[in-house]
């Protein structure tokens, strides 16, 4: 993994368990629950971020159609 880890102890459904042992090989486990982690977590992130944004009051700057496309584009990008 190449950073510091730490072990956790947490509960998985069995079918779900079953399948994951099934299809991914014990090296990469590690791997896998980290990478759809993150995932997840970007995804929780981006949500709680656009909820932010639609309960905070207007902007006073407006932006273009044509601005908004270009910042998805670069923010899509730098991923």
């Amino acid at each position: 993994m190449g950073q510091s880890s730490k072990k956790l102890n947490f509960l998985i459904d069995v079918n779900l368990c079953r399948e994951f042992e099934m299809l991914v090989p014990a090296g990469k486990r590690s791997k896998v629950v980290n990478d759809a982690l993150r995932k997840e977590l970007e995804s929780m992130r981006k949500g709680k971020a656009v909820k932010e944004l639609l309960s905070s009051p207007p902007a006073t700057k407006k932006f273009s159609n044509r601005e908004i496309i270009d910042g998805l584009t670069k923010d899509r990008r730098s991923h």
